[in-house]
């Protein structure tokens, strides 16, 4: 469907699915920035609102850690506004000096349009960078984004003895340059291997309940080393 991957020096835009799906898709991205990062080593940057619940939501090291990710690796921002969180992100995509930049923001951004993605984009191609715009209650507006995904918490598979399963991914391909649209994945995150695996055997995304409180992280797959590789 990706052909090689998830274009690994472009953007892509992830969205909750809807509400409580915010954690999940977070997951997904912070995972995505993971694979790049372990395949680089280049820091991850993350920037995000300092309002609302955001404000109230700190990352969880040992969360982080439980799902393989360095906690160490990351940069956070956290900064007043959408337009801080914007501007620093594009600086930090600019920059090259991380594999990947969280571009994390609530609600309806209106600085957010085509011209600005496109500048995202484009500085994400000239470093070799993956530029992530991670969304939350925030209806789709133009983009230059190479991808654009809608992402839901999904049911674990439960291990032997009812123990907890690895967590899950409902994920719909909304928009593709180029390329398809509208499949959907379900997918586990397996840690121990640290990759993303398709659940064929179960039902399709758009049956599944959601989780409940208990929220999940993403998909991925690695690729080639050149700059058309996946992350």
């Amino acid at each position: 469907m990706l052909g090689s991957g998830l274009r690994s020096d472009g953007l892509h835009e992830i969205h909750a699915a809807g509400n409580g799906d915010s954690p999940a898709a977070l997951a997904f991205a912070l995972l995505i920035a993971h694979l790049r990062h372990r395949a680089d080593g280049r820091p991850i940057v993350w920037a995000r609102e300092r309002r609302g619940t955001a404000s109230r939501m700190r990352p969880y090291g040992p969360g982080l850690a439980d799902l393989g990710i360095d906690p160490a690796a990351i940069a956070l921002l956290h900064l007043p506004d959408g337009r801080a969180v914007l501007r620093a992100g594009l600086d930090a995509v600019r920059d090259g000096s991380a594999s990947a930049v969280l571009i994390d923001v609530q609600g309806r951004q209106p600085l957010l349009d085509l011209t600005a993605t496109r500048r995202l984009t484009l500085a994400a191609a000239e470093t070799d960078t993956t530029a992530l715009i991670v969304r939350d209650h925030a209806a789709p507006n133009p983009s230059a984004a190479h991808t654009r995904w809608h992402v839901a918490a999904a049911p674990s598979a439960a291990l032997e003895a009812d123990a907890p399963g690895a967590p899950a991914f409902a994920l719909t391909l909304t928009r593709q340059r180029g390329g398809r649209e509208g499949a959907r994945f379900l997918l586990e995150w397996n840690r121990d291997t640290g990759c993303f695996i398709d659940r064929p055997d179960r039902p399709r995304p758009a049956t599944l309940p959601l989780s409940g409180a208990v929220a999940a992280p993403a998909t991925g797959r690695t690729g080639t080393t050149r700059r058309d590789r996946a992350a």
